[in-house]
Parts: structure tokens; C-alpha cells; sequence
């Protein structure tokens, strides 16, 4: 039976940690965590209890393939980011720059401990034939926009091929955004979802323009945030990521603390573009559901859920002057198990027995660890830690990446194939 052996063993259950071996079942899951260096064979992984072991991180929300895309469309507001630089350039990408883009991203995530996804783009089959490969667990959608049935079946189709696909393919829908969709077509949207049972990902309110917009558009008609997701029966999807909610009204968030409706913090994009800080503080005091993304590439401009967690624990801290709010504990339960069971995974996101071994092994031994033990590895981890401390990640009980190595994939090919696309690309 395959084993972790030797590691601090942390998920967003526990208080301390605990030293011990994590042992894998045949069929990916978690079958044991037995006492420190009982397991004597088949060891994926030997901490020498100088590891730690924690769930595999979640990106709750992100567009893989904009990795085509990265450093294209800098320091601009996001109307004119999307406008003028992004959408043009969207126009001419095939499906071999979304394979390639989505190639590349994989082993940057792989590579910081991200085992699972959320994705919203174009050409999705290439995204989800990528992951599977791969080896990574996602929630994918085919981005939608305008009122266009060609698209909506262009998703359904996606959901009959690669919905379910060994246990590590979720199927959503995706409409854009309240700017890109009529409401009605949201409307029908959603009836599709709850039809189909299929979740929603959608970006919402991730500008203050976007709500004044809203404003003159639905004020007349008395018609609040809150009430336009109910109206269009988002807020009654099996499952609804809602991508951003920097500018959704505060006294209004608790009709979002829905046990199907997951709010999507992506605080690194959201500063870069200038929209603004979540008003994260009220949504975790809310009781919604928080997780945490990065956004694509082309606008944070990494897919490092490390750098994310450190940004999302420290800015509200300085914003509301109160060095006790987001915990790193908060943090990272939003990087594992709140971003899984937003996307679906009931079973994702924590190391307890029969629950999928999604892990990421972390090398404690460096200078910035000193100091790290049982009481205090998540702030450790937050705080100190970094993507490049991470050395192995698991997904099903199946190693994906070790000692610098991916297990996978061909890190060069994949390299090299992307720098020929994006010449291509911007030609």
C-alpha cells in the first residue's frame, strides 16, 4: 500500500498538526494515517520528519490558457484591459494555443502544489483533455457570452464527453459576466444548470464601474444585486461560483450564505487592475462559503496560490488596521477544502480517511522554517512558506510532481511548444 511517510499532517480540521504516515488506498484515496514511520514499503514520499504534508491547493477561479496571454496587456483598468488588448487577441486563438496555454499552466500549479482547478475559457475540451493528462482534478466550463444556443450546446456537449471522466472532471456552465449576458439568457442559463444538474461560474461585480452601471440600469426598477441573482435563478443553481464580489453591498451578503453558492476572493488580480479590495472580512463574518483563485494569467500574472494566500491574509489586515482578521487558518481553508466544495468535490480537501489523497508535501527543513512545529505550521506555511518549497504533488493518490521532477508531463516540450504559440499568436 503506498504511503507518505515521516510528515507534519495539517488540514483546516485539525488545530495542531500531527507528525505521522499517511497511508494511500489502490483506489486514491486515504485509507489510514498510521504512526510516524510504520509504513516500511512502497513510500511515495519519505518526509524524515522534516515535510509537511497538507491538502492539495484549490485555484477556485482562473482562465488556464491566458498563460498565452501573460504580459500582453499591462497596468490598464479592467474595461480597457479587456476591450482594447485582451478580447482582439482572443479573436485569433485555435485550439492548439488553448492546449498549449493550458500545458503551461499545469506545471506551474503542479509545481506550487495546485491539484485542482476551477476554469472558464474557449475550446474547453482542450482544457479538460490537458488535465486529464496531467494528471490535476478541475471544475471546467466553456466561457459564455451574448445569448448564443451554439455555445450553450458547445457546454452541454462538454459535460456528456468529459463530465465525471475518472472522477476528476466537473462539468459547469459559464456565463461571463451580468455585462456580457442578457438577463434573460442568464435566466434560461440557469434553468439549463438546474436541469442538467450542472453548477455556474460566473464573474460578479469585479468593478466599482460595474456596479454604478447596475445601478442606472436596475435601480428604477428597485432591482439590488442580490435580487437580480435570485431573479435569474443563479442563486438556485446546484452549485454557483461567484468569481470577484469586490463591489457586491455588504449588507447584502448574507443572502449569499447559500450551502450551494461559493464567493471566489482573487485579491493579487483584483489589486493589479485596480478594482479594489473584497470586502473579505464581512464575507467570512457573513458565513458564506470563501474561496480563493488567481485569476488568469494575463492579469495577475501568476497561477501561485502561495503568493495569493500571503495577499489575501495581509492586505485586509492593513486596510481595516486590525492584525486579527483572516487568519492564516482562514486562508488556507479556503485554498482546500472551501474551494473543492465549491466546485463540487465533496470528498476534496482534507487528509482524513476515505477522502481523496490530494496532497502537497512541503520540505520545512530551510532557514525560514526554524521555528516550525505542530502549534504553528499553518502560519508558517502562509507566512514564510513559498510555491518553491513544495516537493512533491498528489492527486489521487498519484504522484504528479517530486523533487523538482514532473512525473507527467515533459516540462521542455511543453515549454517550448508555448514560446512557438505565442510568437504565432502575435503575429
Amino acid at each position: 500500500m503506498p504511503a507518505i511517510r515521516d510528515v507534519l499532517i495539517w488540514d483546516s480540521e485539525r488545530g495542531d498538526a500531527e507528525r505521522g504516515d499517511i497511508a494511500i488506498g489502490e483506489d486514491g484515496r486515504i485509507s489510514d494515517i498510521c504512526p510516524p514511520r510504520s509504513a516500511k514499503r512502497d513510500i511515495l514520499f519519505d518526509g524524515r520528519g522534516e515535510a509537511a504534508a497538507i491538502p492539495g491547493l484549490v485555484n477556485s477561479h482562473t482562465h488556464v490558457s491566458m498563460t498565452m496571454l501573460r504580459g500582453l496587456a499591462e497596468e490598464l483598468p479592467l474595461m480597457e484591459w479587456l476591450q482594447k488588448k485582451i478580447f482582439p487577441v482572443e479573436e485569433r486563438l485555435l485550439p492548439r494555443h488553448i492546449r498549449s496555454g493550458a500545458e503551461l499552466a499545469l506545471l506551474e500549479m503542479i509545481e506550487g502544489g495546485t491539484t485542482c482547478f476551477a476554469d472558464m475559457y474557449y475550446f474547453m475540451r482542450e482544457v479538460a483533455s490537458a488535465a486529464l493528462s496531467f494528471g490535476m482534478r478541475a471544475a471546467l466550463c466553456r466561457g459564455l457570452t451574448g445569448d448564443d444556443s451554439q455555445k450553450i450546446n458547445e457546454n452541454l456537449n462538454l459535460a456528456e464527453e468529459f463530465g465525471g471522466r475518472e472522477g476528476r472532471i466537473i462539468i459547469q456552465l459559464g456565463p461571463h459576466a451580468p455585462y456580457t449576458v442578457p438577463r434573460d439568457a442568464l435566466a434560461r442559463i440557469a434553468g439549463i444548470a438546474r436541469d442538467k444538474n450542472l453548477g455556474i461560474h460566473f464573474h460578479w461585480l469585479e468593478t466599482e464601474g460595474e456596479l454604478e452601471k447596475f445601478k442606472e440600469k436596475y435601480g428604477k426598477e428597485n432591482v439590488s444585486p442580490s435580487d437580480y441573482l435570485e431573479g435569474t435563478g443563479l442563486l438556485d443553481a446546484p452549485k454557483l461560483l461567484l468569481a470577484h464580489c469586490v463591489w457586491h453591498p455588504v449588507d447584502e451578503l448574507e443572502r449569499l450564505c447559500r450551502p450551494n453558492v461559493t464567493l471566489v476572493h482573487n485579491p493579487k488580480s483584483n489589486l493589479k487592475l485596480g478594482s479594489g479590495y473584497a470586502p473579505l472580512r464581512e464575507m467570512l463574518k457573513s458565513g458564506a462559503n470563501v474561496a480563493l483563485g488567481t485569476d488568469g494569467a494575463a492579469s495577475n500574472n501568476k497561477l501561485d496560490m502561495w503568493d495569493e494566500m500571503r495577499s489575501a491574509a495581509l492586505m485586509h489586515k492593513g486596510y481595516h488596521k486590525d492584525p486579527t482578521l483572516v487568519s492564516a487558518r482562514d486562508v488556507l481553508r479556503m485554498s482546500t477544502l472551501s474551494g473543492a466544495a465549491g466546485m463540487g468535490f465533496g470528498d476534496v480537501g482534507l487528509i482524513k480517511k476515505g477522502w481523496q489523497a490530494d496532497l502537497v508535501i512541503v520540505d520545512i527543513s530551510g532557514p525560514r522554517y526554524v521555528g516550525c512545529g505542530e502549534s504553528n505550521l499553518p502560519e508558517f506555511l502562509v507566512y514564510a512558506g513559498d510555491a518553491s518549497d513544495v516537493r512533491a504533488t498528489i492527486v489521487a493518490g498519484k504522484l504528479l510532481y517530486k523533487n523538482g521532477r514532473h512525473l507527467t508531463a515533459d516540462r521542455d516540450e511543453v515549454v517550448a511548444k508555448a514560446r512557438e504559440h505565442r510568437q504565432e499568436i502575435m503575429k
